[in-house]
C-alpha cells in the first residue's frame, strides 16, 4: 500500500506545475541573450549562443533544435537544449559493418522488444555531435538539485508544443558527470531512470607539461618507444603532420574520412552534415584546431580539437581505413591532440568513449557518464532500461604509462 501510496504521489507531482516560469522557443535568436548567458555561464563551449545557432544551420533531416530558460522570480536560473529526431534500432544496437559489433541478433527477445520501441520521434536533452551535459545549463546562483524539476517540466512543456509534428513520447537526458548525475536525483519522482554508458577518456595534463617533449619525457621506457615508433613510421611513409587553418579546399575529403569511420560505428544516431565541420571552425575562431596526416596532396587521416576553457576536446576523427591498415594513423592522431592541448595550456583533455584502449595507453582515465531517460507509457519504461543495457560499451583497462611507482608494486 505504501508503494502505491508513493507512485500516485509521483504521478501528481508529475502533473502539477513546479512553480518555476518558462521561455521556450524553436530557435536561438528568439531567446533573450543576456539571459541565456547567465544561465550557461558553467556549460561550456556547446552551449554557447554561437555555436547552437551553428548547429541550427547544419541540422540533418528529421532534426531539429528546441530551447527553454528557466526563471525564478524574472531572473534566469537554468537552460535547456532538446534536439528532437527519429532514431531506430539499427543506429545505436550495433548499426556498423563488423559483425562482432552487430548485435541485433544476439539480443534477448526483451531487448528486440525495446529496440523496435524507439523507431520513433525521440527527444534528447544533450548534444548526439558531442558528449558531456550540453543540454542542461544552471545559473552560477541556482541551486542544481532545486532546478532539476524545472528542467524535467520544461522538457515535458516542449514535449507537448510537438505534438502537432507527432508524438514524442521517449525522452533522454544525455551524459551527465558523476557529481552531476548525484544532483539529478530527484528525477526519479518524475519516472526518469539513470543508467552508466561507456567513460569519458580524460588526460590530466601536468603543470610541469610545457611543451610535448616534457610529456614524451614523462612516461616510462616502454610507452616513450611505442610513441617514437609510432612518429618515426609515420615520418618514413613520407607524412607529414600539420594544422589546417582554412577548411574549405579540404572539406570534402574531411567529410569523406569521417564517413569512413562513422559508418563502422557501433552506435551512430546522427552523421554529420557536409557543412558542419567548416561551419564550426568559423564559429569557434580560434577555439578550433584540425590537424591533418597528409602525404604529398593527398591527406590520409585529420583530427579536430575544441578549447572549451580549461578543458581541450578531442572533437571529430576521420582517417583512410586502407592506409590505417599498414600505418598508425589513428595513433598518431591521438598523439597530435596531446600536443595541441598542451599548446594550449589546458589542465585536461577529453577524448571521448570509443577505442578506450590505445587513449589509456596514453595516459586517460576513465570519467563515469550517465544518461537518464523516461517513455510517457509506464509500461515501456521496464523495455527502455532493458535497451540502454544493450547499447554497446567497453570497459577501459587499466594502464599506468607515466613513470613512477606502479600499482601493486613498491
Amino acid at each position: 500500500m505504501a508503494g502505491l501510496a508513493a507512485a500516485r504521489e509521483r504521478h501528481k507531482e508529475r502533473h502539477r506545475p513546479t512553480g518555476f516560469e518558462f521561455a521556450l522557443a524553436d530557435r536561438m535568436a528568439f531567446l533573450k541573450a543576456t539571459d541565456w548567458d547567465v544561465a550557461t555561464a558553467e556549460g561550456g563551449f556547446f552551449l554557447r549562443r554561437s555555436y547552437l545557432a551553428t548547429l541550427e544551420s547544419c541540422c540533418p533531416e528529421d532534426f531539429c533544435l528546441r530551447y527553454a530558460l528557466i526563471y525564478r522570480n524574472g531572473a534566469p536560473q537554468g537552460a535547456v537544449v532538446a534536439q528532437i529526431l527519429k532514431v531506430s534500432g539499427d543506429r545505436v544496437m550495433g548499426g556498423g559493418k563488423s559483425k562482432k559489433r552487430n548485435l541485433l541478433s544476439a539480443l534477448s527477445p526483451a531487448a528486440r522488444k525495446a529496440g523496435a520501441l524507439v523507431q520513433e520521434r525521440v527527444m534528447v536533452c544533450g548534444n548526439l555531435f558531442s558528449w558531456g551535459c550540453h543540454g542542461v545549463g544552471f545559473a552560477p546562483s541556482a541551486n542544481a538539485v532545486e532546478v532539476w524539476p524545472a528542467v524535467a517540466e520544461a522538457l515535458y512543456r516542449i514535449r507537448r508544443a510537438e505534438r502537432l509534428s507527432g508524438e514524442t513520447n521517449l525522452v533522454f537526458i544525455k551524459d551527465l558527470s558523476a557529481s552531476q548525475n548525484a544532483s539529478a536525483e530527484v528525477l526519479r519522482r518524475f519516472s526518469y531512470r539513470p543508467m552508466e554508458t561507456g567513460p569519458d577518456m580524460v588526460l590530466e595534463l601536468k603543470p610541469e607539461w610545457r611543451g610535448y617533449v616534457d610529456y614524451v619525457s614523462s612516461l616510462d621506457r616502454k610507452y616513450r618507444k611505442g610513441i617514437e615508433q609510432i612518429q618515426e613510421q609515420i615520418e618514413a611513409a613520407g607524412c607529414v603532420v600539420e594544422r589546417v587553418k582554412d577548411l574549405g579546399p579540404c572539406g570534402g575529403r574531411l567529410h569523406e574520412l569521417y564517413l569512413s569511420v562513422h559508418h563502422n560505428a557501433a552506435v551512430r544516431p546522427v552523421t554529420m552534415s557536409p557543412k558542419y565541420m567548416g561551419a564550426l571552425a568559423e564559429a569557434a575562431g580560434e577555439d578550433f584546431s584540425c590537424i591533418v596526416i597528409r602525404r604529398g596532396d593527398q591527406i590520409l587521416g585529420f583530427v579536430t580539437a575544441v578549447l572549451d576553457g580549461e578543458l581541450a576536446i578531442g572533437y571529430y576523427i576521420g582517417y583512410d581505413r586502407g592506409v590505417a591498415a599498414t600505418l598508425p594513423l589513428y595513433l598518431r592522431l591521438l598523439q597530435a591532440l596531446v600536443e595541441q592541448a598542451i599548446g594550449w595550456s589546458c589542465k585536461r583533455l577529453s577524448l571521448g568513449r570509443t577505442a578506450l584502449e590505445p587513449k589509456a595507453r596514453i595516459g586517460a582515465k576513465p570519467q563515469p557518464l550517465y544518461i537518464w531517460a523516461r517513455h510517457r507509457h509506464s509500461t515501456a519504461n521496464f523495455f527502455i532500461r532493458k535497451l540502454l543495457q544493450a547499447i554497446p560499451h567497453e570497459e577501459a583497462p587499466e594502464r599506468n604509462p607515466f613513470k613512477g611507482p606502479k600499482p601493486g608494486k613498491g
